[in-house]
């Protein structure tokens, strides 16, 4: 029996070459999507298999179309979208932080410092900087449309041109503080987005009530009401078939008229109901609409048109649910004993035609806590932007309102955590405070980048930063003309979740990628 024995140099040059192959997959992902960072950022164009094209510059879209094939970055990439999957926003961000703390890492690596103590130095200054985004955290009133506003503003800058940002802005904090019941958490899914390929993007509105994507399923039914009574119901109104196999003989004329009388008559004593309901509530200059989630037969629809009565039939279910939300009243699943008090109520209720496509408006609603934002744009690609920067948009308000505060924006952390950790750094014994200077050089990326792609030069303005920050203002970048200013004063905001988020994700990334020896191809082979 032999013994083999590992030259320790072989060993060391494929440790040395998986630490390789993971940094520059770090260096080349941060090398793509450093570009698109900030208002300022450029585009990407991304061209489909099929010729189609797609232009953006949201960072977990680009992560999520592209085809990427080195491992190391696939896996950088799914943890980048993990993040926008929590917390909304900082895609970009984590993929610069991480690139540039493994391009950090190189150097020390090639003096032959070990992985496991830039590991480690990397795990304490993660610690200090979620200590400084504590203490950098900006305790505000959240229920100030103004503050709303400015952190929707700030991060849709950075998914669409400004005109475009400024008009969804609005619309974005109205949603949110429409939904917004006290004690209950915000559900996001009360925000209905409906779209209409109609004149352009910044035709987009808030509808506080409903738009449903279905119209009037009779000629002679009213196209528009005012002051309209709405009864929400999951009531069969048309003739059904028995569940069972029945068969029914009759030997004349006469017996089959009064077999088909008394079939319809169960079907016509349940609009009966809500035509004497309506007869009730309704005055003079009044309307009344029924919303009904099962089918409405022709017999019935016809009744219902001559009481001048709008009927929509096989509503959604989730339209259903935020109806009574928007416009109050009870769904019920009976039409015994109806009672006005089961109703709802809007201002107006209008059918509009686009082309081919009907859409109902609901309009006017007292107490919404239930909202519809149509989309409209010239193309479907327009109309995809649009769609995913709103929920952009209503995630970061969503995350002001949950963190109860703010982080100034523009760098101002970024810089304000790298002075805080080069202090701490002398702190350190030891060879980890190698591994903190890698985490504070790497968060600099992101004011560095913010100044490139804003056509000014990064290291004049990080000096000028740094000088403002020693002295102790918390200072971020002005994209227009390059200098210091207070984020708090303009209104620049970002979200505390999403910093710490991209803080743990990306120290634990970064290590994890640096403790990896050697890259195995794995599964079964044939």
């Amino acid at each position: 029996m032999s013994l083999k024995i590992l030259n320790p140099k072989s060993d060391q040059m494929r440790q040395f070459q998986a630490l390789a192959m993971n940094i520059a997959a770090g260096k080349g992902l941060q090398s793509v999507l450093k570009s698109n960072l900030g208002p300022r950022g450029t585009i990407k164009m991304l061209v489909g298999g099929a010729g189609d094209i797609k232009l953006t510059k949201d960072g977990n879209i680009l992560l999520h179309e592209m085809q990427i094939q080195h491992p190391t970055a696939t896996l950088i990439a799914r943890a980048a979208t993990a993040q926008d999957d929590i917390t909304g926003d900082g895609t970009t961000s984590t993929i610069l932080i991480i690139g540039e703390a493994l391009k950090q890492s190189e150097r020390f690596l090639l003096e032959n410092v070990h992985p496991r103590v830039i590991a480690d130095g990397i795990e304490l200054g993660k610690n200090k900087a979620v200590e400084v985004l504590d203490n950098i955290k900006l305790a505000k009133d959240v229920t100030d449309k103004e503050l709303l506003m400015s952190v929707a503003r700030t991060s849709l800058r950075t998914k669409v041109h400004q005109k475009l940002a400024d008009t969804l802005t609005e619309i974005v904090a109205e949603a949110i503080l429409t939904i917004q019941r006290p004690g209950i958490p915000i559900d996001l899914f009360m925000v209905e987005i409906m779209t209409m390929q109609h004149r352009s993007d910044t035709d987009t509105k808030l509808i506080k009530g409903l738009v449903m994507d279905h119209g009037c399923r009779h000629p002679d039914m009213p196209k528009r009401l005012e002051k309209v009574h709405i009864l929400t119901c999951n009531v069969s109104l048309e003739f059904e078939k028995s569940e069972v196999n029945a068969g029914m003989y009759y030997h004349n004329a006469e017996q089959r008229e009064q077999m088909a009388l008394a079939e319809r008559s169960f079907t016509d004593q349940r609009v009966k109901q809500i035509i004497d309901l309506k007869r009730q509530v309704c005055k003079d200059g009044e309307g009344f609409i029924v919303l009904n989630q099962k089918g409405i037969d022709p017999v019935a629809l016809d009744s219902l048109a001559k009481e001048g009565i709008m009927a929509l039939r096989r509503a959604k279910r989730r339209n259903m649910e935020r109806l009574t939300l928007a416009c109050g009243g009870v769904a019920v699943n009976s039409t015994e004993d109806l009672t006005p008090e089961i109703l709802g109520y809007a201002e107006e209720v209008y059918e509009h035609t686009l082309g081919e496509e009907k859409y109902t408006f609901i309009e006017g609603v007292k107490n919404p806590f239930s909202c519809t934002v149509l989309i409209k744009g010239p193309n479907a690609y327009t109309i995809t932007q649009t769609k995913d920067a709103i929920r952009d948009g209503l995630r970061a308000v969503k995350n002001t309102i949950q963190d109860q505060g703010v982080i100034p924006g523009g760098g101002a952390f970024e810089i304000a955590a790298h002075h805080a950790l080069m202090k701490y750094k002398d702190e350190v014994k030891g060879p980890q405070r190698l591994g903190v200077q890698v985490f504070a050089d790497a968060l600099l990326v992101i004011p560095k980048t913010l100044a490139s792609n804003s056509g000014f030069d990064p290291h004049d303005t990080l000096i000028a930063l740094q000088q403002e920050n020693s002295e102790g203002h918390v200072v971020g970048l002005d994209l227009d003309t390059g200098e210091p200013f207070d984020p708090d004063a303009e209104g620049v905001y970002d979200n505390y979740r999403v910093k710490k988020q991209s803080l743990y994700l990306s120290s634990a990334l970064v290590s994890q990628l640096l403790l990896v020896d050697e890259i195995i191809r794995a599964g079964k082979t044939s």
